[in-house]
């Protein structure tokens, strides 16, 4: 089944970054620094940047890191990194953004929970400030809605009526209806106080799978506004990558989500880019967008005993994903090609065939040689043990052909 037409969001600028419409699904994520450490923070932005999120959220929870917010604005910008940073409030922010005004002129949009933006605040005043901030400096927000700070008061009314009704539902429906009904309500306020339809994202974070899935598609159906999608805590390692991919490939392949997050909680000194990859990976595989070319390897049998056609694909991934930054502004296109290194006979050529450049190296017991397929034609075969370089010789120069400026 093709990917359905994308539901047709209002558009929203984000720091020059467009979000919505017909514009490019958005790739973010967040640092988990101390954001009052300046270096730290610069750093993590940074290569979070260099791995292609185009939005980076920030925590804003301390006077000192709303402080640290200006300085390290200025110091991304002295390195040339333009990424749009986001600042993320949860309970102060009302009082963060009055404190410090270079902070909110800084950031480029302000993520509200309106779950606990008035905990102790029954006026609704505390949300009132962030939007009427965010429209003295011209700032978009994000209403996140999060089931785990859920607003207890609209819960607890929902649920009473809920109780009430001939047929009651169950209590995790009336929760995602909850979910939505404050995301709507939280925007509708917001335009009340004066911020327009298009400065306004939502989302709705949930944990469970299925959970994420119905409850965007509720939301998705109850409005216009721009979404932001993502499984909050995933989860580490394979469990976060395959809960976040079952949740957000379903909504993107109906056509829901203008901006996307992975939340993968990295293992101990792990690299945190990993949640990025991971974004880009599953809109590339949707066939959404494309970030990098895309490398198809078997995964090895009984024939292929041998290493080599791993290491051969692993090395061939990492160069052309080194490349890319390089590529990506004198060879436009070349982030859609295709390229196999497969291990035996079995597939090998077919598959080669398939991809814009292909190998077939020599399974257990095969002939010491390895054909190579450009376009669908066998170019030459390789031999002996400069089969590496030789490949990618052979790669750099299609790329220089077929993907000149």
């Amino acid at each position: 089944m093709a990917v359905k037409p994308r539901r047709q969001a209002v558009v929203v600028d984000v720091g020059g970054v467009k979000v919505g419409g017909n514009h490019p699904i958005v790739v973010q994520s967040m640092t988990n620094t101390d954001t009052a450490d300046v270096p730290a923070t610069v750093n993590q932005v940074m290569a979070l940047a260099r791995a292609g999120s185009e939005l980076v959220r920030v925590t804003v929870n301390t006077e000192q890191a709303a402080a640290a917010v200006p300085k390290i604005a200025e110091t991304l910008d002295h390195f040339g990194v333009r990424v749009p940073l986001i600042g993320d409030f949860h309970y102060n922010g009302h009082i963060l953004l009055r404190k410090y005004p270079a902070c909110a002129r800084a950031l480029a949009k302000y993520r509200i929970n309106p779950g606990n933006s008035d905990i102790g605040n029954k006026t609704g005043g505390n949300f009132r400030t962030m939007i009427e901030v965010a429209l003295e400096n011209d700032k978009p927000v994000r209403i996140g809605v999060n089931w785990g700070s859920l607003d207890a008061a609209l819960l607890t009314r929902m649920m009473d009526e809920n109780a009430q009704l001939p047929e009651p539902k169950e209590a995790r429906e009336v929760t995602l209806d909850a979910m939505v009904a404050s995301a709507v309500e939280s925007a509708h306020a917001a335009e009340r106080h004066g911020l327009g339809s298009d400065r306004i994202i939502l989302s709705a974070k949930v944990s469970g799978v299925q959970d994420l899935i119905d409850v965007y598609r509720a939301l998705a159906s109850a409005c216009d506004y721009a979404l932001h999608l993502g499984l909050t805590e995933a989860g580490l390692g394979s469990k976060g990558i395959v809960a976040s991919t079952a949740a957000l490939a379903p909504l993107l392949q109906e056509g829901i989500g203008d901006t996307i997050r992975t939340s993968l909680t990295p293992a101990p000194n792990g690299d945190r880019t990993e949640e990025v990859l991971v974004s880009q990976q599953i809109l590339q595989s949707l066939g959404i967008r494309s970030f990098t070319p895309q490398v198809t390897a078997c995964p090895g049998c009984g024939r292929t005993t041998s290493t080599f056609f791993q290491e051969m694909a692993d090395q061939i991934q990492t160069y052309l994903r080194e490349q890319m930054p390089r590529w990506k502004s004198g060879h436009p296109g070349v982030e859609t090609m295709k390229v196999a290194v497969m291990g035996c006979v079995v597939n090998g050529p077919g598959e080669s065939k398939h991809s814009n450049i292909g190998i077939s190296l020599p399974g257990t017991f095969e002939e010491p040689k390895a054909p190579v397929y450009v376009d669908g034609r066998l170019l030459t075969t390789l031999k002996g043990d400069r089969i590496v370089p030789e490949f990618i010789a052979i790669l750099n120069d299609y790329v220089s052909s077929h993907y000149a400026t």
